[in-house]
C-alpha cells in the first residue's frame, strides 16, 4: 500500500467516525461518546477507533470541530451572497431557523446542547463550546452594526440587544421542537425575527 492511499484511508477513517460521533453526541450528549461503542458500531478495534485521536477528551474537540463545518455549511454559507448588514442577517436568521426546522442534527442545536451538558464544567471542551457561541454571537453583531451604521433599523437599535434577542428566539425555537415537538415554533421564530428586522419583502 502506497504512503498516498494509507493517508487517504486514515483520513476517510477518521471522518466516519467524526460522522457516526456527531449523530451520537446530538443525542446523547458529549459524555455519550464511548471508545468502545465507536468500535463495535464501526467494525473496529478500541485501539483503531483511539488511534485516530488519543483521548476522549480530543475526540469531543473534534466532534465540537465537524459539528461546527456542519453549522457553517448550513447556516453561514448560504447568507455570504447577500449584501452585508441587514440583508445577510435576514439570510442568516432564515438559514439558521431552517436549520433546526429541518433537523440537521438528529437532536437539534449540536451547540445548544453542548452548552447545556458543559457550561457548569470547567475544561477544554467548555471552553471550546463557549469560542463557539462568542465567534457566532460576534458574527452577528457585526452585521447588525453595519445595518445600524447603514440606518437599516430603528434609530437606537443597539446591536449586542438585538443579537440577544435573535440568540433566545432561536434558543427558544430549539426548545419547543425538541421537547415539544411543537409544529408551530419555526412559525413564530420567523414572525418574532421579522418585529425586530422587519420584511425583506
Amino acid at each position: 500500500m502506497s504512503p498516498r492511499r494509507s493517508a487517504a484511508e486514515a483520513l476517510g477513517t477518521r471522518a466516519a467516525i467524526l460522522d457516526r460521533s456527531v449523530g451520537i453526541a446530538s443525542l446523547e450528549g458529549l459524555e455519550g461518546l464511548t471508545i468502545g461503542r465507536l468500535a463495535t458500531e464501526l467494525g473496529m478495534s478500541k485501539s483503531g477507533v483511539l488511534g485516530h485521536f488519543g483521548s476522549k477528551e480530543a475526540l469531543q474537540l473534534a466532534v465540537l470541530d465537524r459539528a461546527g463545518q456542519i453549522f457553517r455549511t448550513e447556516v453561514w454559507e448560504p447568507a455570504l451572497p447577500a449584501a452585508p448588514g441587514l440583508a445577510r442577517l435576514r439570510v442568516l436568521c432564515e438559514a439558521w431557523i431552517s436549520y433546526l426546522e429541518r433537523g440537521v442534527f438528529p437532536g437539534g442545536c449540536f451547540f445548544v446542547a453542548a452548552a447545556h451538558e458543559f457550561d457548569g464544567r470547567p475544561g477544554p471542551v467548555r471552553d471550546a463550546v463557549a469560542a463557539r457561541f462568542d465567534a457566532w454571537r460576534a458574527r452577528l453583531d457585526k452585521e447588525a452594526g453595519r445595518a445600524v451604521d447603514a440606518g437599516d433599523l430603528p434609530e437606537g437599535t443597539e446591536p449586542g440587544q438585538l443579537v440577544f434577542e435573535l440568540l433566545g428566539l432561536v434558543m427558544a425555537l430549539n426548545h419547543a421542537l425538541q421537547l415539544h415537538r411543537d409544529n408551530r415554533a419555526a412559525t413564530y421564530a420567523r414572525r418574532g425575527v421579522r418585529a425586530r428586522l422587519g420584511s425583506a419583502c
